[in-house]
């Protein structure tokens, strides 16, 4: 199968994964354009997104799935990032490395199992890899079954567990190592736009 995906800049990137958000009701609370410009400005990032046909309109892409990431730098200014890099101290390696954090991404429930997270996922690390990122770092919470079993096919580690009084509300944090050899397993095959 092959996959659409676009990448974009910030604004426009902020805008769209703003809308793509409406989406998807597992979430508490929906970024907007305004947090996701303020989290990713002055930074290194990437915005993906997956497109695919509809099934009634075979000639329309829409979106189905995203990715967001960005440098996750071990001196971070802003509290919420510092708190993390706090976190991860002990589980991650910052000193002299270059980490990726995968900050937000889904896919949407109809279009889940179709390997679009996988194809972004892969193009997320062939950009990392060409940007000398040495490990990417992903958090999410114990609820969310599919994604950490994404994340296991993807070969993610758990680095971290932060337990909580309801044990779905754990954290979890995941790492993998970046390298050429991680292309070399890469399947999917996809198209990439700049917008």
């Amino acid at each position: 199968m092959q996959h659409y995906l676009r990448e974009y800049p910030l604004q426009q990137g902020a805008l769209e994964i703003a809308y793509i958000e409406e989406f998807f009701s597992e979430f508490p609370k929906r970024k907007t354009a305004a947090e996701i410009m303020a989290r990713l400005e002055g930074r290194d990032f990437q915005i993906l997104m997956a497109e695919a046909p509809l099934a009634d309109e075979p000639g329309t892409l829409a979106p189905v799935s995203y990715k967001v990431s960005h440098e996750l730098r071990e001196n971070e200014t802003d509290p919420v990032l510092a708190d993390l890099v706090e976190r991860l101290r002990g589980s991650l390696i910052f000193t002299g490395r270059r980490v990726l954090y995968n900050w937000l991404g889904a896919t949407r429930r109809d279009w889940r199992g179709q390997g679009h997270f996988r194809a972004l996922s892969e193009e997320q690390e062939a950009w990392a890899v060409r940007g000398e990122y040495d490990e990417v770092v992903v958090k999410t919470k114990n609820r969310y079954f599919d994604m950490r079993a994404t994340l296991d096919s993807l070969q993610f580690n758990v680095i971290k567990l932060e337990v909580a009084p309801d044990v779905l509300d754990a954290k979890v944090y995941l790492a993998k190592p970046l390298g050429l050899s991680v292309l070399d397993a890469h399947r999917s095959r996809r198209q990439v736009t700049r917008a």
